[in-house]
């Protein structure tokens, strides 16, 4: 099979089949043919809509119900992700809250200089719940390096500042009133402030100027 093209002159050229092919690609090929082509992202958005919709199709004919039948479980799978991650973050706040009920003496204490040095260090970045738990560390182990205080690792916050007070009996209200910032803060869950360092620091310095009473003879 040939075809004829017009020459130069008007006169009838015989062409090849595969020639005529080549011609046909290399016109159609001209951008003037091509002007009004959707571009790359929109043929791509187009593919994936034909997709959708087809997967659409197909888990609503398999779906019980139907389209309503997915839709439901559509919105099922939505309340139970939902769950899943309310349900982590439950567990997360748990973990922080079990965190906190550790004891708040270490069992191998550092000195009342160190923790001092270590709450500075919390309240500089505005970690105050940290700074409030050093600061009280320093206080009760100031109180033990000057054997005022028995080293007691297992005891509470409450216990250290009631038995602090039979000592420096003019510091009890303070030390009580320390010990009950820092359960609040703790064990109740209660935001820690920089009021609150201020205050537990103010007991620091009054424990550390009184001196213990003197036993009546």
């Amino acid at each position: 099979m040939t075809a004829r093209f017009a020459g130069p002159a008007d006169v009838p050229v015989d062409v090849g089949r595969d020639e005529a092919q080549r011609m046909a690609a290399r016109e159609l090929a001209d951008p003037r043919y091509h002007a009004d082509d959707p571009s790359l992202l929109q043929r791509g958005a187009q593919w994936v809509l034909e997709h959708l919709a087809d997967l659409l199709h197909r888990a609503g004919g398999v779906a019980p119900g139907g389209y309503a039948g997915l839709l439901l479980l559509v919105v099922i799978v939505a309340a139970a992700v939902v769950a899943v991650r309310l349900t982590v973050g439950r567990v997360g706040r748990l973990g922080a809250a079990v965190s906190r009920m550790d004891p708040p003496f270490e069992q191998t204490p550092r000195s009342a200089a160190q923790y001092r040095q270590a709450a500075d260090s919390c309240a500089a970045r505005g970690a105050w719940a940290l700074a409030v738990r050093e600061r009280l560390r320093a206080i009760m182990r100031d109180l033990e390096q000057r054997d005022l205080l028995a080293v007691q690792p297992g005891r509470t916050a409450h216990e250290a500042a009631a038995q602090a007070g039979v000592v420096l009996p003019g510091c009890a209200a303070d030390l009580l009133d320390a010990a009950r910032i820092f359960d609040e803060v703790w064990y109740g869950g209660h935001p820690a402030t920089a009021e609150m360092d201020g205050r537990l620091r103010a007991v620091d310095e009054a424990t550390r100027r009184a001196r213990p009473a003197v036993p009546a003879r």
